[in-house]
């Protein structure tokens, strides 16, 4: 047999295959554009559908910018530092509404956030599966109620418990006249207060942050859990000291998720909240048995019954400024995700 030189010497099928492929990807893909047709369509797709969403902000903004015009060019920054709203006088201002937004959320996220992580560990660690599937359900079930029914229920339910059982027990002792507890249940409870309005936030919000929680510390590794065992400590000690901790930024994305949901709420908190203005000189109040505003609670009662000019143009700067102190706080909250989440990583 005659000697073959090695350049002439037939090609593995594979590494003809792999030529051909090759080949063909080059010529679909042409000069100047490095990838194929689908894979430039589905970019630009994705990169629309991205925009979409911050063209939807600042739509959003710039509308309610513009209808707010005539209460913004009148009061100004008077509008958020101002306790006084009469619309008899045409004197706007919706500081008590902000703090009684952020105070009842806050409050509610205290009670929510300890009951809704221990609830997302015993599902995900702890619960054997005959307990874990139903209980799943009815957390998902919970989030789908109304918040309607949730402020009914409030009324009728939960409001009459707080005052037979906890509220007089709390007038009766010595806690209001502790130097710095005592604020928080000074005064006398008429019924619908900040205490009614987040507590019912919080029942609301719970649903959301365990559901999250929960499917955030099954989706750990099992290595992560093994390990910990294998070193020798006990479950108590994996579940704190590895899963929760690894587990920790995600936590806090669901934290997140519910405070949005409990600064967005409108029709509970508005039953429940008592919707006037604690007498004090600034319209403020830290005591949780004290009535209050919310800036969602004071569109849903004044908005419908508002005269058109000046009075509609402050409640819709209500809805601007809602929006506005919504994005910084979320904003805030991410920048909490991400430090975390670089310390989890070293």
């Amino acid at each position: 047999m005659p000697f073959q030189p090695k350049s002439s010497r037939a090609q593995p099928a594979h590494t003809a295959l792999a030529e051909t492929e090759l080949n063909r990807y080059v010529v679909y893909s042409g000069k100047g554009f490095g990838v194929r047709y689908g894979d430039r369509i589905y970019s630009v797709v994705i990169l629309l559908a991205s925009l979409s969403i911050l063209a939807i902000i600042v739509w959003i903004s710039a509308q309610l910018f513009a209808a707010s015009q005539e209460s913004i060019h009148r009061f100004g920054f008077k509008f958020i530092t101002g306790s006084v709203w009469d619309e008899s006088r045409d004197i706007f201002g919706i500081l008590p509404f902000i703090f009684g937004t952020l105070y009842s959320s806050f409050v509610a996220l205290i009670i929510a956030v300890p009951i809704s992580v221990g609830a997302a560990v015993f599902l995900s660690e702890l619960a054997p599966p005959f307990i874990r599937t139903p209980l799943t359900f009815l957390v998902e079930l919970l989030a789908a109620i109304p918040s309607v029914v949730y402020g009914l229920w409030g009324i009728f339910v939960m409001l009459p418990w707080i005052m037979s059982h906890f509220v007089a027990h709390i007038e009766n002792s010595r806690i209001p006249h502790l130097r710095i507890i005592g604020a928080l249940f000074a005064g006398a409870s008429a019924g619908p207060s900040m205490l009614a309005a987040s507590l019912i936030l919080a029942i609301m919000v719970i649903p959301y942050i365990t559901a999250v929680s929960r499917d955030i510390l099954k989706a750990i590794p099992r290595a992560q859990r093994e390990g910990s065992l294998a070193l020798g400590s006990t479950q108590w000690e994996t579940i704190s000291k590895v899963v929760v901790p690894y587990a920790k930024s995600g936590i806090i994305g669901g934290v997140i998720l519910g405070l949005g949901r409990a600064l967005g709420e409108t029709m509970a908190v508005a039953l429940l909240i008592g919707n006037s203005s604690p007498a004090t000189q600034s319209g403020i109040s830290w005591s949780l048995f004290d009535p209050g505003y919310t800036m969602t609670s004071a569109l849903a009662n004044g908005f419908g019954q508002a005269q058109a000019g000046l009075v509609t143009s402050a409640y819709i700067e209500i809805g601007l400024v809602l929006f506005l102190v919504t994005i910084f706080v979320n904003a805030v909250a991410r920048l909490l995700v991400r430090v975390t989440a670089r310390s989890i990583q070293g």
